[in-house]
Parts: structure tokens; sequence; C-alpha cells
């Protein structure tokens, strides 16, 4: 039957070709309302790989929109979970299910950072969630926190926020530059990894932007 819908849908297996396949994953909510906000900088760096890439984003399986490519020589899946943050990994565990990535190698997820200034980033091959509702939730369904992950600084909450209403808010002024330039690093953070891993993408991008 799982052949059937393989056929059907025209997904190839992933032991159909050899070598590495990526998952990177972008968090973020889903509605129209929600994009540019500081949550989103998830699906905005997947939107600047697809745009560089020429990897759209077509199809829409396992709670998510995903599109195939090749970033440099190994090919990659981008993914948005359409799931909302809080349940990002009833996308992610699917999807590496079913390609049968090795999610504490092939797996990228990329978010965003509260304790982060605007524009600096930071690589991770583990860690906790950080009290990221999203990396909480593809931590508990994937069952460990061995997973490379891009954290992309959105900036301190000011006193005068509700935390919720400021990772839901959206970039203006100076603040609007900077996270272009973050998630630009982001983008050639995720190329690093893939390219020549996940210490040597720690060693160029942790220190921040202005070193």
């Amino acid at each position: 039957m799982l052949g059937v819908f393989r056929k059907l849908f025209g997904i190839k297996d992933k032991e159909e070709e050899t070598g590495k396949m990526y998952i990177i994953a972008g968090l973020g909510n889903p509605e129209k309302k929600y994009f540019g906000t500081r949550h989103n900088v998830g699906f905005a760096t997947i939107d600047a790989l697809s745009d560089k890439y020429k990897i759209e984003l077509t199809e829409t399986k396992f709670k998510a929109a995903f599109g195939k490519g090749r970033i440099g020589s190994e090919r990659v899946i981008l993914v948005k979970p359409l799931t909302y943050m809080n349940l990002s990994g009833e996308a992610i565990r699917p999807i590496c299910d079913y390609f049968k990535v090795d999610t504490k190698e092939e797996l990228i997820v990329i978010s965003d950072d509260v304790e982060l200034d605007v524009g600096n980033i930071r690589v991770r091959p583990k860690g906790s969630a950080g009290g990221h509702n999203g990396l909480k939730n593809i931590i508990a369904l994937l069952g460990h926190d061995e997973f490379n992950r891009v954290r992309v600084g959105v900036g301190k909450k000011p006193k005068e926020y509700d935390m919720v209403d400021w990772v839901l808010g959206h970039f203006d002024g100076e603040m609007a530059v900077g996270i272009k330039e973050g998630i630009d690093r982001a983008v050639s953070a995720v190329e690093e990894i893939i390219e020549n891993g996940v210490d040597s993408a720690m060693n160029k991008y942790n220190s921040k932007k202005n070193s």
C-alpha cells in the first residue's frame, strides 16, 4: 500500500538514490497575517533559500509545504510546517520518517531567537528548546534534541511588551535592515552545514555580526 502511495504522488524513497538528503525546515505560522513577523524568520529563511536555488515549495503533504532540489551537490527538501508554530513537530517528524533521513545528521531547523540581537545567528548541533515552543514540540516528537539548528536573532523583548505581542510583531526601521542581514547569514550557515559540517558553521557564524 505504501508503494502505491509513493507512485501515486510521484515521491521517490531516499533509498532509490545514494548519499545524503537534508531536510531544511523553517519554523513559522502559515497565515498571511504572520508573514514578516519575528516568529516567522524561519519561513523567511526558507523563502530566501527557495529563491536562491529555484526550489519551489509546491507539494503539500505531511502537514507541510515542501519542495525538493539541490544545494551544491547535495539533495535537499525545503519545508514549511503548516501546523502553526507550537505543533511544528507534527509536520517535521512524518516528513523525516517518510524520506528516511538521519535526523541527527540530515535535519536542519531554522527558528527565531529572542535572546540574540537582530542580525546575529547561532548554530548548534543539539540542545534544549530554550523556551521556544516550536523546537520543544520537535524535540518531543523526535524523542531527542540532537538535530542541527540555526537560530536567528530577532532582538530581546522590551520590558513594556508581552512576549506573544513581541514575537508576533513586525520589524521596522533599522531592525528591518538587520533582520535581512540575519536571514542572509542564516542562508550562508545552512550552506556551510551542508558543505563542511556543523562544526565549521559554528566556527564561522556564531560570533557577533560586527566581529
